[in-house]
């Protein structure tokens, strides 16, 4: 079992989220940062889209209440484990009683860290994923965020030691994280909306994430897009990376949770392989767009999904294969 202490601004469980349930209005949702989450679950040798956890901010604290092999992954967020460092993209073997804290960031940029754990975090599938659904309330545990005293079961850990469990995830293997990103944007079907020279004023502007930021998506600072017409619009589905402006000209660009369809029209879309690297964006953070096309878009998707199949560097890969057995 894991035991939350302290959840920090937001702690929940998740996984690779819902695609297949967007078709009856439910998001996608899972990992804000979904290829933290997959590098750090295999790390650990559960599946990619095994159930973890995704810790926002810091201030988080776990307490673990039986041995357990784990990996941290994602920003850095100031993690100890027994009050010693915890290095990030690595397995480890946490004691019973062992306790993790994550301070907040530490460095110039980062958002979200993601803890896998052998056997992954055990609560009911509900649409075929444990993933927290916060805007209806279901899936994780009992739909909501954790909380003080919450208590989290673990699966039972897979005895198989072949590659790639354990070890450590290189760092040529991981997006491109870092201040002030630049998310590669393919052009969206309403830029006849706008003023001729929107994309460019969009693509070679610095914008901040302001204070309206949470998993549904980043209300956007610094640049106001100017409508060429009025542009009323049947609802039409959206998807994690969408852009949309609203009539005040102010971009909104949806992440996890957003809602499976919206009104507002669609200037361009970031591409799937660059999400990791908005899931890393608190509010007074900069960024920005560069515009791209499908093809491109195709190959990075492709180059990400090839990184994850790699084996991890070896890393005391027998001594984990060793204290492996007693995790159960």
């Amino acid at each position: 079992m894991i035991e939350v202490i302290a959840p920090g601004p937001l702690l929940t469980v998740q996984d690779l989220g819902r695609p297949g349930a967007r078709r009856y209005g439910v998001p996608q949702g899972g990992a804000m940062d979904a290829f933290a989450l997959a590098a750090a679950n295999r790390l650990v040798g559960n599946e990619p889209g095994a159930a973890g956890l995704e810790l926002t901010a810091g201030g988080v604290e776990l307490a673990f209440t039986r041995p357990a092999l784990l990996a941290l992954a994602g920003a850095d967020l100031g993690a100890t484990l027994g009050g010693r460092p915890l290095p990030l993209w690595r397995a480890t073997i946490a004691d019973a009683g062992a306790r993790l804290r994550l301070t907040g960031r530490r460095g110039s940029w980062g958002a979200r860290a993601y803890l896998a754990v052998a056997g992954g975090i055990g609560v009911p599938l509900v649409l075929g994923s444990r993933a927290t659904e916060l805007g209806t309330g279901f899936g994780g545990l009992e739909g909501r965020r954790l909380a003080p005293g919450d208590r989290l079961p673990v699966g039972p850990a897979s005895h198989s030691l072949t590659p790639p469990f354990g070890g450590r995830w290189p760092e040529a293997l991981r997006p491109a994280y870092g201040p002030a990103p630049t998310l590669r944007l393919i052009p969206g079907p309403h830029t006849d909306c706008f003023a001729p020279d929107a994309l460019q004023a969009l693509t070679t502007t610095t914008l901040r994430v302001g204070q309206a930021a949470n998993r549904m998506g980043y209300r956007l600072e610094g640049l106001r897009l100017e409508h060429a017409r009025p542009c009323s619009l049947p609802s039409l589905g959206v998807i994690p990376g969408v852009l949309q402006v609203p009539p005040d000209g102010a971009p909104i660009l949806l992440m996890a949770d957003a809602q499976t369809t919206g009104g507002y029209p669609v200037i361009g879309t970031v591409i799937a392989a660059d999400l990791p690297l908005a899931a890393q964006l608190l509010p007074g953070d900069e960024l920005r767009f560069a515009r791209t096309d499908l093809a491109t878009a195709l190959q990075a998707r492709r180059a990400l999904a090839a990184a994850l199949t790699h084996r991890p560097e070896a890393d005391e890969g027998e001594l984990l294969a060793a204290l492996a057995g007693a995790i159960e």
